[in-house]
């Protein structure tokens, strides 16, 4: 009996955790998933200094003209104590004098020889970065299951971190099958057709992170895919596609059964996709998604991506939506949860003009999908959707609604 998406997504959230650790110089920890909490282990700045080059000053010697008594260079090691009356030259970065109340930039004074001449309109505490103002000491900077930016790797340097705690990559293994499938490498006989369900699979997992495993082409034996499946089990995820139907010649489920496949759903109520399947065989995830090449990518977006950032430890494991317009009309067939692909411009969502299950041009079409309601059969122009991207990763550590009604 076929489950919702809800369901289907609960079973694999449930199923799918985060995987071993692992210690790794921060410099290879872009795009990977932290399996610590990080604190600060010292203040920044750690101590207060100028945030320009310019004089450092007492607001009580605002509007006189003074001399300059010494320089003040970022690094310096020495401590330097101003007294009223006078002034310091001071560089961007060093240490804040003792008794300096302001610093004035260098294009506000007027310099004679080695007098200076201030304005009056100087306030205390101007130009000076406090010690601790952009990070305190012991404060919490990165939670256990921060997907790692450039960004965060600064953070990261900044408190002289060199190795971070981190989740292992999911190890995801393909396999192809079906006698009427190449892979792009081989040459087509008659009635024959190239198989683009795994290069897309292989990509997409390549690009959100995976270490892929590409095992060969089964024939389409229970013997061949069991021996492929075998040699795919000390994978994390086993992606598969076709093979999952009621056909004569559909293999692929007999050959996960015979292995002692448990199952956690094998139908979904989605169009295309419906007959998507999700289980396991010991330790590895298994996911079987339909033969249909536009079918099985966006399945793979739906369900693969969601594995995938839950065996990754990310704790915004769940995907999200942008909510946009409708930019035109647009007519479907209601009765069952749809996915509809389409360009998303940054101010409004246009489905594919032309898509089908069977379909290998629309995906590179499009920038994202949504999910229709399956009472849904018309959007007007200007109408209020939800979109899931297949470009970039819009996700959340809370899970939401993911349907457009």
């Amino acid at each position: 009996m076929a489950i919702n998406v809800e369901e289907a997504l609960h079973h694999i959230y449930t199923a799918a955790l985060p995987l071993s650790i692992e210690i790794t110089p921060i410099e290879n920890a872009v795009n990977r998933v932290l399996a610590q909490i990080v604190t600060a282990t010292h203040a920044l700045p750690s101590f207060d200094n100028s945030a320009m080059d310019g004089y450092a000053i007492r607001t009580c010697d605002r509007g006189k003209t003074l001399p300059q008594s010494c320089t003040v260079f970022a690094g310096d090691v020495n401590d330097v104590r101003l007294t009223e009356g006078q002034c310091i030259r001071i560089m961007t970065g060093a240490k804040i004098p003792q008794g300096c109340e302001a610093i004035v930039p260098i294009e506000e004074v007027t310099v004679e020889g080695d007098k200076v001449t201030f304005g009056a309109n100087i306030k205390a505490g101007q130009h000076i970065r406090l010690k601790g103002e952009d990070i305190q000491y012991d404060m919490t900077l990165l939670e256990k299951g921060t997907f790692l930016s450039a960004h965060h790797i600064t953070l990261l340097a900044s408190q002289g971190i060199t190795h971070v705690k981190l989740y292992r990559k999911p190890r995801v293994a393909f396999f192809s099958s079906g006698n009427e499938l190449k892979m792009h490498f081989e040459t087509l006989g008659n009635n024959q057709l190239y198989n683009t369900n795994t290069p897309t699979f292989t990509a997409r997992a390549t690009e959100l992170g995976c270490e892929v495993i590409f095992t060969g082409t089964a024939e389409d034996t229970i013997e061949s895919i069991q021996d492929h499946i075998v040699s795919s089990l000390d994978a994390d995820l086993i992606v598969t596609s076709g093979g999952v139907s009621v056909g004569d010649a559909d293999y692929t489920k007999k050959a996960f059964q015979g292995l002692g496949f448990e199952s956690a759903f094998e139908s979904v109520e989605i169009k295309p996709g419906k007959p998507t399947t999700f289980g396991r065989i010991k330790d590895t995830l298994i996911l079987n998604l339909p033969g249909n090449p536009l079918a099985s990518a966006l399945c793979f977006e739906l369900f693969g991506q969601s594995i995938i950032h839950a065996l990754s430890g990310r704790h915004d494991k769940y995907l999200s939506t942008i909510t946009t317009r409708m930019a035109q009309a647009f007519v479907m067939k209601k009765g069952r949860r749809s996915l509809i692909p389409g360009w998303f411009d940054g101010s409004a969502f246009t489905p594919c003009s032309n898509f089908g299950p069977g379909m290998v041009l629309p995906l590179s079409l499009a920038n994202g999908y949504m999910m229709v309601d399956e009472s849904v059969e018309k959007f007007e122009q200007g109408s209020e959707v939800k979109i899931i991207s297949t470009r970039w990763c819009m996700n959340s550590d809370v899970q939401t609604s993911l349907v457009t009604l």
